[in-house]
C-alpha cells in the first residue's frame, strides 16, 4: 500500500498530458496524517480556455458517432476504474478521510457502476417521437463546464461527465483543488480507453481562476456544480451573462421524521448512520433527527447506544469506522459549529468539541446534540459527524419543523407503516426522502428544492441534464 508523496506536473488537455505553464503547484494532504501526500498544478485562465477550445473543436465529431461507439467508450472507462479500484480506494481515503474498506465500496463501486449504468441508459434512450406533424429529437448541449467538489471527488465526476460524453458532450473538468489525485487517475484511465482528442479535459486549479472560466466562457454551452450553495450562487451569476444553462447540486439539512408510530431503535441507528457517513461530509447527510418530546429522554439513549460503535481512527487502519475530515480548516469549522451549539444552550448528548486523542490527523468526535429549532445548528450546514436532536409537538410541527431551512436535498420518514410514513414525505420539501430506512437507489433521480439547486443527477434523469430538444416541423401529406 503505497503512501509515497506524488508529484503532477501536467493537465491533461485534448487527449494528451500537458505540461503546466505556471510554476506555482497545490498541495494535497493525507487526512489521516497531515502529511503531503501530492501536488498538483494550479493552472491558469489560458489553460482552462485552452481546455474548452479543445472540447469545442472536439464537439462536432463525437456528437456525430453513433451512440453505441461512445457507450462502449464508457464501458472501457468502467472497467478501468474497475480495475484500479485499489488506486482510487487508497487515494480517496487519504484525501478525504473515508475508511479504506468504505472507500472501495462506496467511493469506488458506485463510479465504476454509474460508467456503466450511463452507457445502458443511452442505448435504451428514446432519442426521437413524432408529436403530431413534428420530428422531436434529443440532441447533446455542447461543451459542459464541470465543477467538482472533494467529499464524494470520483461519484461527483462521474455523475457529470459520464452522462454528458455519452448524450455527446464534450466537457472540460476542474476537480476540487482539496481532492484532485482521484480525478487524475481517472484521467490516466479515460486516456488509456482511447477516447478521441479533446472530448474529455481536465485542468486543475482554484474556482477563482479554472472555475471561473468554464461559468463565463462564452464557448462553454452547460455548467454543472457541486459544492456550496453560496459557490453556486456565484457560478449562477457569471453563467447568466452567457445564458448558459447550469446544474447546481448545493448544501442540505436534511431532517429524520421519526413519527410516534416508528420503530424508535431502528430510526435512531439508521439516522445516525446516515448522518455519521463519510465523517458527515455529505450533503444529504440526515443532519437532524426529529422526534415526539414526549420521547426524547429514550430517544437520547438510543443514540448513545448507536454512536458508541462508530470507532474512530485513521482511514488507512483496520477496523475504522469512522475517519477524519478532509482538511484543518473543514475541522476547526466543524468544532466551531459544535462550541456554538454548546454556548446556545444545547444537550449534549455525545461528543463535543474536545479533540480526539490522535496527534495527527483533521480528527473530530462524533457528535449529538439535543437543541431547539431555531438554533443556529438547526439551520446552518455543518459538514461534519454532528447530529442535532429536536423535538416536536405533533406531526404538524414535525412537518414545519422539517421544512423550516433554506435547504431541501435529503430526508427520512420513520413510521410503523410505509403509507403513514409516505403521507408525511409527500409533504416534505425536499428532493429524496428515504421511507423506514430505504436504501439509495441509483437510478432514481437525486438533487434539490430549494437553495439545494435545480437540475438532478443519476440514471436517464441525469442523463437528459445534458440534452436539448429540437423539434422539426413536417408538413403534412396530402390526403
Amino acid at each position: 500500500m503505497s503512501t509515497q508523496m506524488t508529484v503532477y506536473p501536467a493537465h491533461y488537455i485534448n487527449g494528451q498530458w500537458v505540461k503546466a505553464q505556471s510554476p506555482e503547484t497545490l498541495p494535497v494532504h493525507d487526512s489521516s496524517t497531515e502529511a503531503l501526500m501530492a501536488t498538483v498544478p494550479a493552472g491558469t485562465a489560458a489553460e482552462a480556455e485552452a481546455a474548452v477550445l479543445a472540447a469545442r473543436a472536439a464537439f462536432e465529431g463525437w456528437a456525430a458517432l453513433p451512440v453505441e461507439t461512445r457507450a462502449a467508450y464508457l464501458d472501457k472507462v468502467a472497467a478501468g476504474v474497475k480495475a484500479r479500484t485499489e488506486d482510487l480506494a487508497i487515494a480517496i481515503a487519504r484525501e478525504v478521510g473515508m475508511p479504506l474498506k468504505m472507500a472501495r465500496a462506496v467511493q469506488v463501486g458506485g463510479p465504476a457502476w454509474h460508467w456503466g449504468n450511463f452507457a445502458k441508459v443511452a442505448r435504451q434512450f428514446q432519442w426521437e417521437k413524432t408529436v403530431g406533424n413534428s420530428l422531436v429529437v434529443r440532441e447533446a448541449i455542447g461543451v459542459v463546464g464541470c465543477i467538482t467538489p472533494w467529499n464524494f471527488p470520483l461519484s461527483q465526476i462521474t455523475l457529470k461527465i459520464a452522462p454528458a460524453m455519452v448524450a455527446g458532450c464534450t466537457v472540460v473538468l476542474k476537480p476540487s483543488e482539496i481532492a484532485p489525485v482521484n480525478a487524475m487517475i481517472l484521467a490516466e484511465i479515460i486516456h488509456e480507453a482511447g477516447l478521441p482528442p479533446g472530448v474529455f479535459n481536465l485542468v486543475n486549479g482554484m474556482g477563482p481562476v479554472v472555475g471561473e472560466v468554464l461559468a463565463t466562457h462564452p464557448e462553454v454551452d452547460m455548467v454543472s456544480f457541486t459544492g456550496s450553495t453560496r459557490a453556486g450562487k456565484r457560478v449562477g451569476e457569471l453563467a447568466s451573462q452567457t445564458i448558459k444553462r447550469v446544474a447546481l447540486e448545493l448544501g442540505g439539512k436534511s431532517a429524520s421524521v421519526v413519527l410516534d408510530d416508528a420503530n424508535f431503535e431502528a430510526a435512531v441507528k439508521g439516522t445516525v448512520s446516515a448522518c455519521m457517513l463519510n465523517s458527515g461530509q455529505t450533503c444529504s447527510a440526515h443532519t437532524r433527527l426529529l422526534v415526539p418530546a414526549g420521547r426524547y429522554e429514550e430517544v437520547k439513549a438510543l443514540a448513545q447506544a448507536a454512536i458508541a460503535k462508530f470507532s474512530i481512527g485513521p482511514s488507512l487502519e483496520e477496523g475504522s469506522k469512522l475517519g477524519p475530515l478532509v482538511s484543518a480548516g473543514q475541522r476547526d469549522r466543524v468544532l466551531g459549529f459544535i462550541r456554538t451549539g454548546i454556548e446556545e444552550g444545547a444537550d449534549v448528548i455525545a461528543g463535543g468539541a474536545e479533540a480526539p486523542a490522535f496527534d495527527k490527523g483533521y480528527f473530530v468526535q462524533p457528535t449529538i446534540l439535543g437543541i431547539k429549532a431555531t438554533d443556529t445548528l438547526a439551520q446552518e450546514e455543518i459538514f461534519g459527524p454532528v447530529l442535532v436532536v429536536i423535538p416536536y409537538k405533533d406531526e404538524e410541527d414535525a412537518v414545519a419543523i422539517a421544512n423550516s431551512t433554506i435547504y431541501g436535498l435529503g430526508g427520512a420518514v420513520w413510521s410503523g407503516t410505509d403509507e403513514h410514513a409516505m403521507k408525511v414525505a409527500r409533504r416534505l420539501r425536499t428532493g429524496q426522502v428515504d421511507i423506514n430506512g430505504g436504501p439509495f437507489n441509483g437510478q432514481a433521480p437525486f438533487g434539490g428544492y430549494k437553495q439545494s439547486g435545480n437540475g438532478r443527477e443519476n440514471g436517464i434523469y441525469g442523463f437528459e441534464e445534458f440534452l436539448e430538444f429540437k423539434a422539426m416541423q413536417l408538413k403534412p401529406s396530402a390526403s
